[in-house]
């Protein structure tokens, strides 16, 4: 086994007397797909944020290609150039195209010449579909849309490992597809990922391993057919079974 791409070890995080995060390690390998599941409220999205340091943890470590991104004096911007992350809410920028949200990293972050910026912006459009909506607004765009604009973004930055944070939680149901269909692209061009999400059937079909999460401790982790069709904690059975029945058969996305 090579070393892994991301490291975490004995992550805690502490929200006043709320202790989100007790103790969790977990190895990420570069190429793989680590999707987490469990209930609101237990760590999930802590985690992802520790790990490019939008939330930074009280004690423990963390490593993106062997470096320390918990180090002291670590260069924020450096570890977050490549680390993308992909919010629930989109986060882009009102009052610019969605070209000009995709180039705003690597002209702003990276001082790329923004004739280079614009190309590679271009670029990363047409790779999430979107290359006719380059001088759209975020206004003039469906949910769905405004998500893949948030995945070229972060796309842009040339990232080592992408983080995805209920990426699909806010859209209309018709619309998840499409950004699914994104993501299952990235999956095949061997991205490395860490998704949280509640969608089973992406899930089952696109990760490497599933890691299920509760009250800030990992349960149980797996390959999606032993979590799904075997897994050893009842804990990990029952929230299974109570996604079913809110979301629907695992065998759907």
């Amino acid at each position: 086994m090579t070393q892994p791409i991301v490291r975490i070890e004995e992550l805690h995080k502490r929200y006043g007397d709320n202790e989100v995060l007790k103790g969790v390690s977990l190895e990420v390998q570069k190429g793989e797909v680590v999707v987490i599941i469990g209930p609101s409220g237990t760590g999930k999205s802590t985690l992802l944020r520790c790990v490019n340091l939008l939330s930074r943890p009280d004690s423990g470590h963390v490593w993106v290609e062997g470096e320390e991104v918990t180090a002291p004096h670590v260069d924020i911007n450096r570890i977050r150039a490549k680390v993308g992350m992909v919010f629930q809410d989109f986060n882009l920028f009102a009052h610019l195209t969605a070209l000009k949200n995709v180039m705003a990293g690597p002209v702003w972050v990276k001082k790329m010449p923004k004739e280079e910026a614009r190309e590679l912006a271009m670029e990363e459009l047409r790779r999430v579909g979107l290359a006719d909506k380059a001088d759209a607004y975020p206004g003039q765009l469906s949910g769905g849309q405004k998500q893949r604009v948030a995945i070229a973004r972060a796309l842009a930055m040339n990232p080592k490992v992408m983080l995805f944070d209920e990426p699909t939680s806010a859209l209309d149901p018709e619309l998840i597809g499409e950004v699914l269909a994104v993501m299952k692209d990235l999956a095949r061009e061997h991205m490395t990922m860490l998704v949280v999400t509640h969608e089973m059937g992406f899930a089952k079909e696109v990760s490497n391993r599933i890691i299920f999460m509760e009250k800030g401790v990992i349960v149980e982790e797996g390959p999606p057919e032993q979590l799904f069709y075997n897994p050893q904690h009842r804990r990990t059975r029952q929230f299974l079974g109570k996604i079913t029945e809110l979301y629907g058969n695992a065998e759907t996305g």
